[in-house]
């Protein structure tokens, strides 16, 4: 009799020994990638959290690390670029909304910063609207626009009835990134009766990850004063800073809120 306490701890460590092959040969078999930070229960928590990426399109530095986060967050894509249409489909594939990010003309600053296709305040009518539609066709899936830069094309009122009106044809929503506070895209899209929203941060205006991470502090902020929160970072220069952060900041902010695509935060 004095065999069995021996043969129970061979038993014992032959299992473990199995089981860790098992788990060495299929790490799925356990749970879901170590990244992956599923979408807390909503229950009682009411406040929302829409996160828009700007600059897609350009094959730019941390698209990659933006597609791999765990929320769904809203990918803005340039049009007329060489990963324009790519972009789009991979955030499309991912299951991620997809909106054209729209270059229009700042108030500072040269008009070759832009891009092809840019829309500016000394073209024709015919020419901007010409201009809208052919970059709105250039961006698969797009079921809204923003814009890139535009301080001085958002404050526009011709140009901005224009683009209002081809989003109200196409039945498309508008985030206004607000570069200006002098944007007339509310104001006219109220009037014609088009969703819209209002940006109300940029996580990287400046690139350093003390900025980015100061910006997110800000959106915590913003977080207790609102139940609606919109924010914008981007691809690009501060790309995969901007990527890390957010992706660090998830957990924390959904206690508190839950993350939603852009098309969920219109008026």
């Amino acid at each position: 009799m004095k065999i069995f306490p021996a043969f129970a701890i061979y038993r014992q460590v032959a299992l473990t020994l199995i089981t860790g092959a098992v788990l060495i040969a299929n790490p799925g078999f356990t749970q879901a990638e170590p990244n992956f930070i599923p979408q807390q229960p909503t229950g009682a928590i009411t406040k929302k959290v829409a996160i828009v990426i700007d600059d897609f399109g350009n094959n730019m530095e941390g698209t990659a690390e933006m597609l791999k986060l765990p929320i769904p967050f809203t990918v803005a894509v340039m049009p007329f670029l060489p990963s324009t249409k790519q972009d789009a489909q991979l955030a499309h594939d991912r299951g991620l909304e997809v909106i054209l990010h729209l270059p229009m003309e700042p108030v500072r600053g040269k008009k070759s910063w832009l891009g092809p296709g840019a829309i500016t305040t000394d073209l024709s009518s015919e020419e901007i609207h010409k201009r809208i539609v052919a970059a709105i066709d250039d961006v698969p899936y797009a079921i809204g626009i923003n814009n890139h830069m535009g301080s001085k094309a958002t404050a526009d009122e011709r140009v901005m009835k224009i683009l209002i009106e081809i989003c109200k044809e196409r039945n498309l929503i508008l985030l206004d990134s607000r570069t200006t506070p002098k944007s007339l895209i509310g104001k006219i899209a109220d009037s014609r009766g088009v969703p819209h929203a209002d940006n109300q941060l940029f996580f990287d205006d400046l690139y350093t990850y003390t900025h980015i991470n100061k910006q997110m502090v800000k959106l915590r902020k913003l977080m207790h004063d609102k139940d609606e929160v919109i924010a914008i970072g981007h691809v690009g220069p501060p790309g995969k800073k901007t990527a890390h952060v957010i992706n660090e900041a998830i957990p924390s902010i959904q206690k508190e809120a839950t993350f939603v695509p852009i098309s969920q935060m219109v008026k």
